[in-house]
């Protein structure tokens, strides 16, 4: 079979996979589409991820839909055909949380996500034919999903935690500054969520249309127009770029709540930080997401419509072409989608 695989910096290829077989408790499943994320690129682009660094080849991707092609010994629930997308997470141990996290899997210490170089040997993800998946990891599409909307789940699941991190949005006014994907699923999931205005902001006319097609109300280009909001009362990061924090806590209301859903760089870096003593902001980390993925299914399901992030879609072959176009800011494009194997490219 075919995969999309990384092997040091700029150094992408396409290469063929031995077959995976289902063992107990496992499935197969022909996976039909992908999409590109941050992390992606950053594997490509400079052989890491923040501190996960490539020692060994490493097939990419996290966020994927397919069919059941293939159940082990002892699976039942599911059948064959079946379409679904998986929970990239696997923990590693017993599972056992302090009771202070009870619940928040997504802090646990040792966790393998799909297409991360974290562990040695990597976790291999499902930018590949087909992928062998524990079946605990599975989500089934519901009725209305298909494939090409389940791949974007996981990063609704994101955006969707980053919101349930921020407690009731009902009736609030929200800043979203940085309208790449994550930050327009964001902006669609505060407003699901019954947000009164979502403004969001960034330096890209293309990324602010996207935006604007994912539900926001306004949008403002801060490197060519009047700057950022001020006095908003909940406030969602999603650049990642420490540069932006300075604005970012200075729009935030006295009191107000800013959530950083946007990684931040792991080394150190300047950054303006004074209003958040002096506005007494509470600042809020959000990292992946526990089960939000079954809520974004079901969001999906009920017509919150995602679609309009996707901008470019490429077949397997075309994997080169398709993070280049993922990495370049000129070139409009937001959530990229690779179609991996048979099935709609609806």
């Amino acid at each position: 079979m075919r995969a999309i695989v990384v092997h040091g910096p700029e150094d992408l290829r396409v290469d063929e996979l031995p077959e995976p077989v289902a063992g107990a408790g496992e499935v197969v499943i022909d996976v039909e589409w992908g999409g590109i994320c941050g992390s992606d690129l950053s594997y490509w682009r400079h052989g890491a991820s923040g501190t996960a660094v490539l020692k060994a080849p490493l097939v990419l991707g996290h966020e994927v839909a397919g069919r059941i092609a293939q159940l082990g010994p002892g699976v039942t629930g599911v059948e064959v055909g079946q379409p679904v997308t998986v929970h990239p997470a696997e923990l590693i141990g017993d599972g056992q949380m302090p009771q202070r996290l009870a619940g928040r899997t997504n802090l646990y210490p040792q966790v393998r996500y799909f297409g991360s170089a974290a562990f040695d040997p990597h976790t291999d993800g499902g930018f590949s034919e087909r992928k062998l998946v524990r079946a605990s990891q599975l989500r089934p599409l519901p009725d209305g999903v298909d494939t090409l909307q389940g791949a974007l789940a996981e990063p609704l699941a994101v955006a969707m935690h980053a919101v349930h991190r921020a407690g009731s949005v009902a009736g609030k006014d929200v800043l979203v500054n940085g309208a790449g994907p994550i930050g327009c699923l964001v902006v669609a999931a505060a407003k699901y969520a019954g947000a009164r205005s979502v403004t969001a902001t960034d330096l890209s006319d293309a990324s602010l249309a996207v935006a604007t097609a994912m539900g926001a109300d306004a949008v403002h280009n801060v490197a060519t127009g009047s700057g950022m909001p001020q006095d908003v009362e909940l406030v969602f990061e999603a650049s990642g770029a420490a540069a932006a924090l300075g604005q970012v806590l200075h729009a935030t209301a006295r009191g107000g709540t800013v959530v950083q859903v946007g990684n931040l760089p792991g080394t150190a870096v300047p950054a303006v930080l004074g209003d958040l003593v002096t506005r007494e902001i509470t600042w809020i980390g959000s990292y992946r997401f526990v089960e939000e993925i079954t809520d974004a299914l079901e969001a999906m399901a009920q017509g919150l419509n995602v679609s309009p992030v996707i901008t470019h879609r490429f077949e397997l072959a075309q994997a080169q072409q398709a993070m280049a176009t993922a990495a370049d800011r000129s070139s409009g494009s937001s959530k990229v989608m690779v179609h991996l194997g048979a099935g709609s490219r609806a």
